[in-house]
């Protein structure tokens, strides 16, 4: 696997949290970082997709969203 070098800095209390939460996963920090970086993308992407959706057929109601969530927490993970 070929792999992008990037340098990042965090200021000293969120940088020890990061380490942590890596070490405590029992995984590499830069794999830790990694997947929390392809998560915020996702999540970045969900919100643009319902915004769109939202402009095109309206705003989600609260019934619609509560089945939503109703049917995500019944899938298996």
């Amino acid at each position: 696997m070929t792999a992008d070098k990037l340098n990042v800095c965090f200021p000293p209390e969120l940088g020890a949290a990061v380490r942590d939460a890596a070490a405590q996963a029992g995984r590499p920090l830069s794999s830790w970082l990694a997947e929390a970086a392809a998560r915020k993308l996702r999540a970045e992407a969900l919100a643009q997709f319902l915004d769109d959706w939202e402009a095109e057929h309206g705003v989600l109601e609260a019934a619609e969203i509560a089945r939503a969530e109703q049917e995500l927490a019944s899938e298996p993970q």
